[in-house]
């Protein structure tokens, strides 16, 4: 019911529908306001990529895909500036303490870290067992209720609660267990603060 809704809903986004985007908005803001919150720790900076990240859902409704699932879009999205945020403060803050000259155009090897912790995202997730993979899903990236979730899994919300427990922890290990594969420890432990 729920998926359905935002189907609907992103078809209608397509077609420049306002309201559409407002229900979209109205639905997803709390959700999206604290993941980045985790990740940045600044409230004014918070309130400025999530502005961001619905700007640029409007921008881009013409090519969004109703198949797609929307909450999963704005995680992305959302994640991504975030971490950009972070990569240009890391800097910022090279520049101030002289480890780095302001305006100094070195190589930066970490082009392609958002691809990359998106990536692991994708495998810490797959590497859940099939029913906490699906309870993570619908809790943290489609900002389900414990009830909702239940619900729709046929489970207690109890068991929902456990499940969520235990692939936010098996998450976190396998992030700790990759920090080859983050491109950089201040992003590698920003993300595992995405699921606190």
């Amino acid at each position: 019911m729920i998926e359905n809704n935002n189907k609907e809903l992103t078809g209608r986004l397509r077609n420049g529908e306002k309201e559409a985007f407002n229900a979209l908005y109205w639905k997803y803001h709390a959700v999206i306001y604290s993941n980045v919150f985790k990740l940045v720790r600044d409230f004014i900076i918070t309130e400025d990529i999530v502005q961001e990240v619905f700007i640029a859902l409007w921008e881009k409704r013409s090519s969004m895909d109703p198949e797609q699932e929307i909450s999963g879009w704005l995680f992305v999205v959302s994640y991504n500036k975030s971490v950009s945020y972070l990569k240009r403060k890391l800097k910022e803050s090279l520049a101030q303490t002289g480890l780095q000259q302001p305006g100094e155009d070195t190589p930066d090897p970490e082009d392609d870290l958002v691809h990359l912790q998106v990536s692991i995202l994708e495998k810490a997730i797959n590497q859940l067992s099939p029913q906490k993979r699906r309870v993570f899903e619908l809790c943290k990236l489609q900002s389900r209720t414990y009830e909702e979730a239940a619900e729709e899994l046929k489970l207690s919300k109890h068991t929902v609660k456990e499940y969520l427990s235990g692939a936010v922890f098996s998450i976190k290990e396998y992030i700790k267990q990759h920090p080859e594969r983050s491109g950089m420890f201040l992003c590698a432990v920003s993300f595992q603060n995405f699921f606190l």
